[in-house]
């Protein structure tokens, strides 16, 4: 009973928003490139961008999740993910290790001040977004619960038009 009332939680606080754009911030990827939050994008498909910390449990439970069937999200739908981490500077050395760790083949930046996520409201983590092709947020929520995943999926799939 607690399962499924913790799945209707997430249901519920997976918001579909007015159509918006991404604020514009500037993070590094983890190989050091400078990007612009505002140029995120996927070559007009859907994206969505999730972000996660070392230390949270259900944010590695969700990124390893997904990491399960993104490959199968991506010949479906062509999805792409970009996984945010929020640590702080001084541990910015523990995000490509728990990646490599994972097998994670999601493109990840780093925003250690969490300005990203501040200029999104966002409050807790995990904490998703889901982007159309034209990199307007047309969903997010935030926390996970096992299975949640497949709200994003059934998301992104609306978008595609492969309901």
């Amino acid at each position: 009973m607690r399962k499924l009332l913790l799945v209707a939680l997430f249901v519920l606080s997976f918001v579909t928003t007015a159509s918006a754009q991404l604020p514009k911030v500037t993070l590094k990827s983890i190989d050091g490139k400078t990007v612009s939050t505002d140029t995120l994008s996927n070559n007009g498909k859907p994206f969505i961008i999730d972000f996660f910390a070392t230390w949270c449990k259900p944010c590695n439970r969700e990124l390893s999740a997904i990491s399960e069937v993104y490959e199968d999200w991506q010949e479906e739908t062509g999805v792409k993910i970009y996984a945010i981490s929020i640590d702080q500077a001084q541990n910015i050395n523990k995000v490509k290790p728990l990646v490599d760790s994972h097998g994670w083949q999601y493109e990840v930046l780093l925003d250690p001040n969490s300005d990203f996520k501040r200029a999104l409201g966002a409050q807790t983590i995990p904490y998703v977004i889901v982007c159309d092709g034209q990199g307007n947020i047309v969903a997010k929520h935030n926390g996970y619960t096992d299975g949640a995943e497949e709200q994003l999926i059934e998301k992104v799939r609306e978008l595609v038009g492969k309901k």
